[in-house]
């Protein structure tokens, strides 16, 4: 997919918006609630288990969640964003297929342009067997590998992964206030 790149200031920008927005109109009940939020916390989990392995610029990170899917923090992002689009209405799930489509798809072709030029070597036979987005379900233990890396906890707190969980952890509060509350 190529065409327009939104830069990521203005992708923030766009999702806080229509964060913000969910927010205020938000109406989920008790059932959305119970499809929706397993979904995003699968999303958040994700998020920090790719934060805990990638090492931006210095490597080609292939381990942990990007032996499954080359941009695992973009896939956990969008399962956050499913889920809590489930969580208010099954509908708003389109909303959020649309968004990832049109914003982060062009991204994602334009970040995997310029990692295939910083990796040559090592990007070609993982573009070929690991899929851009959605995961496959068994690790790829390819060549380029450096073998299996653990999750680094400083890795995390210095992406501020952490900080994901505390927003989660505030949205669903409100989340359920608002399917109790009635307004």
């Amino acid at each position: 997919m190529s065409g327009f790149v939104i830069n990521r200031k203005v992708r923030l920008r766009v999702g806080f918006v229509f964060g913000i927005a969910y927010l205020v109109f938000v109406r989920p009940t008790p059932g959305s609630l119970l499809l929706g939020i397993p979904v995003a916390l699968v999303g958040l989990l994700v998020r920090a288990w790719a934060a805990g392995h990638i090492v931006k610029n210095e490597r080609l990170t292939t381990t942990g969640p990007y032996a499954h899917t080359r941009n695992p923090l973009y896939f956990g992002s969008f399962l956050l964003a499913a889920g809590f689009a489930l969580a208010a209405h099954w509908s708003l799930l389109l909303v959020v297929i649309a968004l990832f489509t049109f914003i982060y798809g062009p991204t994602i072709e334009q970040e995997r342009a310029g990692i295939r030029a910083r990796f040559p070597e090592a990007y070609g036979a993982y573009e070929a067997h690991v899929p851009a987005f959605v995961p496959r379900l068994t690790p790829w233990e390819g060549q380029g590998r450096t073998g299996e890396e653990s999750f680094s906890f400083s890795l995390y707190m210095r992406q501020r992964e952490w900080q994901a969980g505390l927003a989660f952890v505030a949205a669903v509060a409100w989340l359920v206030f608002r399917s109790q509350a009635g307004f």
